[in-house]
């Protein structure tokens, strides 16, 4: 039984994030969701107080889920090398793969999504917001750094900035990609960072990565 439940709270939390990226959170009636999601109001309000409350629990899991896939891509190339460049470079290759997989563009990212809210973005999302971000700037960012002692770099580097610049790529690439109707923008897009980090490190290392 606890199952089926979890399997109901989940089925709704998929097509209200479907449907919320498509339209945005205000355009999204609960009455969209519980037809799409084919459950009753009170199958809903047994798993969620209000559509507020949905809107706080889907965002949790999508910043977790986005925490489980930098943890999990980080930790495979850690296991492939033990430089940390290469860790890097092969991390992004990864996720290079990721999205090359995909046959449509992006359906996009739910933080931005609900920064076009202004009722969404509460204080505490905000600050989970930024928090979840700096995970991904911390752990990029302690890699190039320890890079750096490694194969000094050509150019100085901004090492917080080169942490950002993942997010900041694919967030930007998701927009281009809808908007061209083309998936394979976010993989050139990455390629393009890939390429810049390589030569920012030294020809010598952009050999290496490429072999």
């Amino acid at each position: 039984m606890a199952r089926d439940g979890q399997s109901t709270r989940e089925r709704i939390l998929e097509v209200a994030n479907d449907l919320i990226l498509k339209q945005g959170f205000t355009a999204t009636s609960l009455d969209q969701i519980l037809e799409r999601a084919g459950v009753t109001k009170g199958a809903f309000f047994y798993h969620f107080k209000s559509k507020e409350d949905l809107a706080h629990a889907l965002f949790e899991r999508y910043l977790v889920g986005e925490a489980q896939v930098l943890e999990a891509t980080l930790r495979r190339a850690e296991k492939l090398t033990s430089d940390p460049l290469q860790q890097v470079l092969v991390g992004l290759g990864f996720f290079e793969e990721m999205f090359a997989a995909l046959d449509s563009p992006h359906p996009g990212c739910l933080v931005a999504s609900y920064l076009y809210e202004k009722d969404l973005m509460t204080p505490a999302i905000l600050a989970r917001s930024r928090e979840a971000f700096l995970v991904w700037r911390r752990e990029i960012a302690a890699k190039l750094r320890a890079a750096a002692k490694l194969h000094p770099p050509r150019i100085a580097l901004d090492y917080d900035a080169l942490g950002d610049l993942l997010n900041t790529v694919t967030e930007g690439a998701m927009v281009m990609s809808r908007l061209f109707d083309d998936p394979q923008i976010m993989v050139r897009q990455l390629r393009l960072m890939r390429a810049f980090i390589e030569l920012a490190f030294g020809a010598e290392q952009a050999k290496k990565a490429a072999a």
